[in-house]
């Protein structure tokens, strides 16, 4: 029967009776099916107790907070309705497939919508799986995911290694940017000369530019003798500078002339030293923020910002979390100290909706506390780090992933289909494609972005 006939037989009917009324009624006839809804803001309306029992992510924490990305319902009729990689707390692995209806006021104005989930295949992931199976077919150049925003950045990375631009990496602490250099390193014609890193925010500015740029004899007070710095030392390779953002403003311009000139003179010497390096950066920071705020020099961040890539947390990739802890798993397994088979539910419950502040490095953390306080092939919720048990936390969601701006998820989104253009050259069709729109989605939100 067409929509049409459907309403003929239903808008009588209807007009007799409180439509919102007919609405929550026919939501609770629904409760044992996995249907949500969420408003224009991504805001979780509706979870019913269906969602509830097939993802095991709890409706009093998800009501009234903000959904994760895969669970969001976008105003785009062309969008792709992707599958959702989903853990259990039981230990069981889902995929997911969204049946999605959006809402629309009588302007026509996007009020959001809700969506049908259902399962569309299961494995165990309580038992441990295989080594070097799973990890193996999602892991490349040691960065290991299964999400498609990743899976463009690894795009992005084998791209940028065959060309000497200097490539800008932004995350936060724990994501993974010195793992992303290292792989643009070892992909490029440069993988046999060094590949050198420093943290510019771990030293003072004097220190700094001593480890940067060298110094002579007698340059200070303790130069005993001449000191080569790291950019001589990776003459030929790759220099990575992580919390590029703390450099002081006098260092900043030095590093600019290096990169302009391919020379600089170390502290306390009198003529220049030619340099071949490729730089690849990293920062926590909006480097455009810094700008602004007097912190950082426009040229210079237009030099290091040539190939920009934005690693994102870990709670915006949930599909992850399982992958990530298994394989740290096997790695503590061959240390033979202890061998880890089984995640207790509860246990895996807490693991997945934890929000990971300290992303890929904090899991690592947390799976090596794990090995170093328990015993047995079983993980238990009493082998987690103390912050991981307390129920006041647990209750009260402290732990569940926080809530992002609208704002955030537009930038990314235009970020997604700048570094879609990058790689397919310009070409329309395969980067529509690398970002999961239709040709038409793609066209129109780039001319909404100004790409």
């Amino acid at each position: 029967m067409s929509d049409q006939n459907y309403s003929l037989y239903l808008s009588p009917w209807l007009a007799e009776h409180s439509q919102a009324s007919l609405f929550l009624e026919l939501l609770a006839f629904c409760e044992n099916d996995a249907l949500y809804v969420v408003d224009k803001d991504q805001q979780v309306l509706h979870w019913s107790k269906g969602v509830e029992a097939l993802t095991g992510l709890s409706r009093d924490i998800r009501l009234g907070a903000r959904c994760s990305s895969e669970f969001m319902i976008i105003d785009d009729v062309d969008a792709m309705e992707p599958l959702i990689y989903l853990s259990k707390a039981d230990g069981s692995e889902i995929q997911l497939t969204k049946r999605v209806q959006r809402i629309y006021d009588k302007s026509g104005n996007f009020m959001g919508g809700f969506c049908q989930l259902s399962a569309k295949k299961a494995s165990p992931l309580v038992v441990l799986p295989p080594p070097n199976t799973e990890v193996s077919k999602q892991s490349f150049q040691g960065l290991i995911s299964r999400s498609p925003a990743m899976q463009v950045i690894f795009q992005i990375i084998e791209n940028a290694a065959e060309t000497t631009a200097t490539v800008l990496v932004r995350g936060e602490s724990g994501s993974g940017k010195e793992l992303v250099a290292k792989a643009i390193h070892d992909l490029s014609p440069r993988r046999e000369a060094p590949f050198l890193a420093i943290n510019c925010a771990a030293l003072s500015s004097n220190l700094l530019e001593s480890e940067l740029f060298g110094h002579v004899r007698g340059a200070f007070t303790g130069a005993i003798k001449d000191h080569n710095g790291l950019f001589q030392r990776a003459h030929g390779g790759t220099l990575f500078l992580d919390e590029v953002a703390e450099l002081p403003l006098d260092l900043q311009a030095k590093l600019l002339r290096v990169i302009q000139e391919r020379n600089y003179i170390p502290v306390g010497g009198d003529h220049s030293i030619n340099v071949d390096v490729r730089i690849v950066a990293a920062t926590h920071r909006s480097l455009r923020e810094e700008v602004k705020a007097g912190r950082f020099r426009e040229d210079l961040m237009y030099r290091l910002r040539v190939v920009p890539i934005f690693i994102p947390p870990l709670r915006e990739r949930r599909e992850d979390i399982s992958l990530l802890l298994w394989h740290f798993i096997h790695q503590h397994n061959e240390e033979n100290v202890r061998k880890i088979e089984k995640i207790e539910p509860q246990a895996m419950r807490i693991l997945l909706d934890y929000a990971w502040p300290g992303n890929i490095r904090e899991l690592h953390n947390v799976i090596e506390y794990a090995f170093a306080v328990g015993r047995g092939v079983n993980l238990r919720c009493g082998e987690l780090p103390p912050e991981f048990r307390e129920s006041r936390a647990l209750e009260s969601g402290l732990l569940v992933q926080p809530i992002s701006s609208k704002r955030v998820a537009i930038e990314k989104e235009a970020e997604a289909i700048r570094q879609a253009l990058d790689i397919s050259n310009g070409k329309i069709t395969p980067a529509a494609q690398l970002v999961g729109m239709s040709r038409a989605t793609f066209w129109r939100k780039r001319k909404i972005y100004g790409v």
